[in-house]
Formats: C-alpha cells, structure tokens, sequence
C-alpha cells in the first residue's frame, strides 16, 4: 500500500502583493510629511471624542483586515489624538518633537529590525559610536562606557545600579545583606520623581533618600548638604552617592556640580548627575563655568529626545569607570558566549551593561541626526530656545497681572496671571482653568507645577519648531482667558 503524501500549507507574514504594500507605503510618508508640514495649522491637542474612546474597545481581532482599512483607522481614530508635542505651541514638561529624518530612521531601523544586544553587525558599532560621541560632547573620557535607553528614568536607575554594587562586590551574589549598615543617597528636593523610584527599585529605600532643602533659586543648599552627611556619618550609616541637577525638571535649576563633584571626592561618594535635558547646554561654550563638574560625574544621564529633538525614544548614561559599569551587569552564559568568528564575533555586547536583552537600533536615528544638523547647528537651536525663555520672561515682566514665578535660568519659564486682589487659593484655581483652557481651546500646552505653594504655569522650551510669535500668542490668550474666567467667578464651560 502506497503511503500518502501529507501537504502543508506554509505560509508567511509578508505581504501577498508587495506592489500594492509598496503603495500604500508610499501613501504614509506622503502624508506624514504632509502631517508635519502642516502641524503649525492644526490645534495643538484636541480631545478623543466619545466615539473614538468606543472603538480602542474593540475585542480582539480574530480575521485578517486589509493594510488599507487598518491605515484608514489610523488616520480617522489615531493620528487627528497625538500628544502635541510636535506643535510649536507645545511646552508641556519637557519633550522634544522630533525631526523628518528622525522618522525616517525609524522605519529604516524597524525595516532592519535588529536586536542590538551583541553580534557582529552593523547596528552595534553604529551605538558604539554614538556612545564615543556622547563622552566627547560632555568630556567623559574614552575608557568610559556607555548605553542607550528608553529615557532618563532608565538611565538614572542604570547608573545607581552600578554605584551601587561598586560600593560593595559583594552586593551583586549576597544583595544588600553583604552591608552592615544601611546606605543612603543625597538629593535636592527639586529632584526628579525617578530618582526616588530608583533607590526603591534597588532595594535602598525611600526613607534613606536624602532630599536636601533648596535656596531661593532651587538649587541644593550645601551647607545642609554637608550638615546631613556629617549627621548619618555619627549613625553610623553609609553616605554612597551623591547625586546633581543639571536642570531640574520644575524651574531648570541647576546644582553646584562642581562643589558636588568635591564633596564626593571628599566622602568617598559615587557622583551622578541627572541631566536629562539641563546637561545639553555643555555645548555651548557661556555653559562652561555653569556646567562645570559634568566631565568630573562618575555617572551621567541624560536624553537625546528632549533637548536634542531627537524622535522617541533614547536616552543616554555614561559611565566613567567602564569595569565598574561592566562589573554591575556582565552575566556569563552558554548561548552568549562570544566567537573568534561569524556573527557570535564583534564588540563587546551590550548586555554587559544594563538589563535588557532584547534591545532596538535606537542608535539609527540619533547617528543620523546628528550628522545631518551637526553640533553648530544644535548650538544655534538650543540659543535659540534659551533666547526664547528670555523674551517670554521679558513679556511676561513688562505684562500687567502678570508674575514670573522662579528665575529664568535655563528654558523653563514659570508665571501666572494675577489680576489682583485674589488670595493665593484663588489664583491657583484661576491658573489651573486657564491652563486647562489653553489646552481644549488648541492653543498651546504649557504644563504646570507648584513652587512654593502657587500654582504655576510652566513652558518648557525644548521645541525647535517654536518662533517668537508663539510666545506673543501665549501671553495674549493667558489674559484672554484670565479676563474671562475672572468675570465668570474662575470658570467656563470645557
């Protein structure tokens, strides 16, 4: 008896007519170029109508849609409900909005699609270099490692890991028990919220995060940092890492890093810097005696796509002592094991310094980036938005019912509109509708935040698509709205 042949029916995920993929490839970039063409002309945020909300509920998809009807969707439920922080009017915390050829590096990064984790391939040496370029932008030296991320919270807990187990070799194998007393960590007040969650994650505690009160200024006073250190040093605690702003995230402010940079020296701290967005000014050359202290960190954070305006998302640690980066994260395994040859050969992997081993080319876009706008230009853009800051702080102190609410030192400025007679409670209900208004009317979106008890509206710079006119705009429709919520006892109809 003849045995039957059994047919299998293979298939694949690639498209059937790659004529028309093709087409309707086409048909996207031509009309996201046409988006950001445009962008200027459309609100900067609008609401996702009821309709909409509905339809992210659709249950989960069991038959196969055609690439069209799903780009329809796209366009219909998706796109019209972004964020906004590609408009010129967008200063909502602080977030870059990216560039064309950004986007476009990331559909060639994704049409790639490699894991950049190890091997011999082109994806890792192009990190490589964007690493050798990141030490050179901030005076790291060359023996200093380094790794791309998704943004400054990865990258502030990256490089607390690595002070961490640097304190100790031990703690790796036997975790914090290899200590006999608790380590603490020492930070303004005005610190970002990440950090906090860092030193939880890693196992030290919140309650030994130490956030030193702030002067007039809101930046860290030494004198209580000093103070502290020396008190804890008596209970016999642990000081093990210090860590500065280089732009905090409510005003701009930033710490003494310098003096910072010698206190650590002086009790024996590793010294971190946040600088998610407030490090990129060491470009500038009037940045110098400001900045001074980064090149001395022994670790730095900070983002390519805040300040930088590259495409989300990728940020950036760098780490002075390479084998101590190395020795925080660098696991052995079989099947990682590196080869004189072939595609196991190549640089060192990534996987030796942080935690993830399934990794994007996040690489591509900052690569091309900067080699498309080069280092003049991104000093001309980020003057510029530092100038802005300065004609909106200028407007706003040459506006009546207008206080500028923290000094301007960077691009972060913070006012409120005060018509007079109110109490603090009432403007901040009045501030907080007139935010609120500026968003649903499409206006712009500056976000918010509280200094010293007063509500605040807070416009982050870090838009290269802004122009003065923006600004004028801003401060015309703060008083608009002012003057219409004041009438309407601090309230309208969103």
């Amino acid at each position: 008896m003849k045995k039957e042949e059994i047919i299998v029916k293979e298939e694949t995920l690639d498209p059937g007519d790659w004529e028309a993929m093709k087409t309707l490839g086409h048909k996207m970039i031509d009309d996201m170029f046409a988006y950001l063409q445009q962008v200027g002309e459309r609100p900067v945020w609008q609401q996702i109508p009821a309709n909409t909300k509905q339809y992210f509920k659709d249950a989960l998809p069991f038959q196969p849609q055609t690439p069209a009807s799903i780009y329809e969707e796209f366009t219909k439920h998706i796109l019209p409900y972004t964020k906004g922080n590609i408009h010129p009017r967008f200063w909502s915390w602080v977030e870059g909005g990216g560039t064309p050829l950004g986007m476009l590096a990331d559909m060639l990064a994704s049409g790639m699609n490699p894991n950049n984790a190890l091997g011999d391939h082109a994806a890792m040496y192009i990190e490589y270099q964007v690493i050798d370029w990141s030490r050179q932008m901030f005076g790291f030296p060359s023996s200093a490692t380094g790794i791309l991320l998704s943004g400054g919270s990865i990258a502030n807990i990256t490089a607390l890991i690595a002070a961490r187990n640097n304190f100790n070799k031990n703690i790796r194998s036997q975790g914090l028990h290899a200590l006999n007393a608790q380590l603490v960590v020492y930070t303004s007040s005005e610190t970002h919220t990440c950090v906090q969650k860092a030193v939880e994650v890693i196992g030290i505690g919140s309650q030994y995060l130490r956030q030193i009160p702030v002067d007039e200024n809101y930046r860290i006073r030494i004198d209580l940092l000093r103070k502290t250190i020396a008190n804890d040093k008596q209970a016999g605690l642990f000081p093990f890492c210090i860590i500065g702003n280089a732009g905090t995230v409510n005003t701009g402010a930033i710490d003494d890093l310098d003096e910072l940079a010698s206190i650590s020296k002086q009790e024996g701290c590793w010294f971190h810097i946040d600088g998610a967005f407030g490090a990129i000014p060491k470009l500038l050359p009037e940045f110098e005696a400001t900045l001074a202290g980064i090149e001395k960190a022994d670790s730095l954070a900070f983002d390519f796509h805040k300040w930088l305006y590259v495409n989300y998302e990728v940020g950036c640690v760098l780490i002075r002592d390479g084998e101590a980066h190395r020795n925080a994260f660098s696991v052995s395994a079989n099947y990682l094991l590196s080869h004189e040859k072939g595609l196991a050969a190549g640089p060192e992997p990534f996987s030796h310094f942080g935690m993830e081993l399934s990794r994007g080319f996040k690489a591509l876009k900052v690569w091309m980036s900067l080699k498309e706008h080069g280092i003049e230009k991104y000093q001309r853009m980020i003057r510029q938005n530092l100038q802005q800051a300065q004609f909106l702080a200028n407007l706003i102190q040459h506006s009546n019912s207008f206080e500028l609410l923290a000094e301007v030192s960077l691009n972060i400025v913070c006012y409120r509109y005060n018509p007079g007679n109110l109490t603090d409670n009432d403007l901040n209900t009045l501030n907080k509708n007139i935010l609120m208004q500026l968003q649903v009317q499409g206006i712009a979106s500056p976000s918010y935040t509280l200094l010293q008890g007063r509500y605040a509206i807070r416009v982050a710079i870090t838009n290269h698509r802004s122009r003065r006119k923006d600004f004028e705009i801003l401060i015309t429709e703060t008083r608009r709205i002012g003057e219409e919520l004041y009438k309407n006892n601090y309230s309208l109809q969103i």
